[in-house]
């Protein structure tokens, strides 16, 4: 049996930070004209941080005697202090942080390649900060998307995003939003946006990075319609198209069907020329918006839309195609056709039934 006095090495190994007379490394944190040269042990930083460890290998001392040096402008000499603490004595006190020191703790963790630290920062800013990380939501998210080690922070951004985005949209710069960003929130299921209002937003993004492009796709060339195809290449796949209505189609989705791949452009033509058509490849069906989202008076004036989506899910059970969407679809289809069976029971004279 082993012992551990845990408590002990780390206040010993606390109290080594702050002698002045066994240190061996220099580092020269902050920009002017807040910077500050804090001394530190070389063995220590190297086993503790795989960055300074690469960043210490060509600045070990010299023949000369000449200790080694580095320096990390990125990072405040305040927010250094803290990480210093942890790196020494694997203790992090938050408590008397505020929340935008919490960030900067957490951005010089991940450039420093602190993983435990990175992680357990993410969970405490999402399960103690969650209000207000949302109130400064632009922020958080750009900082999120900094870093592919910051997943649970984009995880909780794009959550936000997909039950509250309009919200959102309001206080970000939707074409401000990263590649990668767009992609996993129109990938969602349950993005509460209709899908007309996705597709306008895709083409808002689009035009923002090819700023010589005018807006009117009527007066694109080939070659602009090409530059378009190509910065929406990952973001064209995941529109749900066929959950569009006639009148979206013709107007929003038409003048733009160079864009589209030439099968899946005479397919929704077809379907809206004739509803018992059977598209040639798989299709995409409606999100899961909330029930409350979606039964409103557009999509009950639309009612082709779900008949539609329902006989194709008729001929795909008969059929047995695409079965890992068959059972989703069927939920999806008989909910709505329920709900729109109440409302056209209490507004017989304004509605009718499939």
């Amino acid at each position: 049996m082993s012992t551990q006095f845990f408590s002990k090495l780390s206040q010993n190994y606390i109290e080594l930070l702050g002698d002045d007379d066994y240190y061996d490394i220099t580092i020269e944190v902050g920009e002017d004209p807040n910077v500050k040269i804090i001394h530190a042990h070389m063995n220590i930083l190297c086993h503790r941080s795989p960055y300074l460890r690469r960043a210490l290998v060509s600045n070990k001392k010299n023949k000369d005697n000449v200790l080694a040096h580095i320096k990390l402008p990125k990072i405040s000499p305040e927010v250094f202090q803290i990480i210093l603490k942890y790196i020494y004595g694997g203790v992090l006190s938050l408590n008397e942080q505020d929340d935008s020191k919490i960030i900067k703790i957490l951005l010089a963790a991940d450039e420093l390649l602190l993983q435990e630290l990175v992680d357990y920062l993410q969970v405490y800013l999402i399960e103690n900060k969650s209000e207000c990380m949302e109130q400064n939501f632009e922020l958080i998210h750009r900082t999120s998307f900094q870093s592919n080690s910051l997943i649970q922070l984009q995880q909780f951004c794009t959550d936000l995003m997909v039950n509250s985005p309009e919200k959102i949209f309001k206080s970000l710069d939707f074409t401000s939003l990263p590649e990668k960003s767009l992609v996993q929130l129109i990938k969602r299921d349950d993005l509460q946006m209709k899908e007309i209002e996705v597709w306008e937003h895709v083409l808002k993004w689009g035009l923002a990075k090819n700023p010589t492009l005018f807006p009117d796709p009527s007066t694109w060339s080939d070659d602009d319609f090409k530059a378009m195809e190509n910065t929406l290449q990952h973001c064209l796949c995941l529109i749900r198209f066929f959950s569009l209505s006639s009148k979206e189609f013709l107007q929003q989705v038409h003048p733009y069907k160079k864009l589209l791949k030439r099968q899946l452009y005479e397919d929704l033509l077809n379907s809206h020329l004739n509803p018992d058509s059977e598209p040639t490849e798989s299709i995409s069906f409606p999100r899961n918006i909330k029930v409350d989202g979606i039964i409103d008076s557009k999509i009950i004036n639309n009612l082709n839309i779900i008949s539609t989506i329902s006989r194709r899910i008729d001929k795909m059970v008969i059929n047995n195609k695409f079965d890992h969407l068959i059972a989703n679809s069927v939920k999806i289809s008989s909910v709505l056709l329920c709900k729109i069976g109440e409302i056209g029971a209490n507004n017989k004279n304004n509605y009718h039934m499939i």
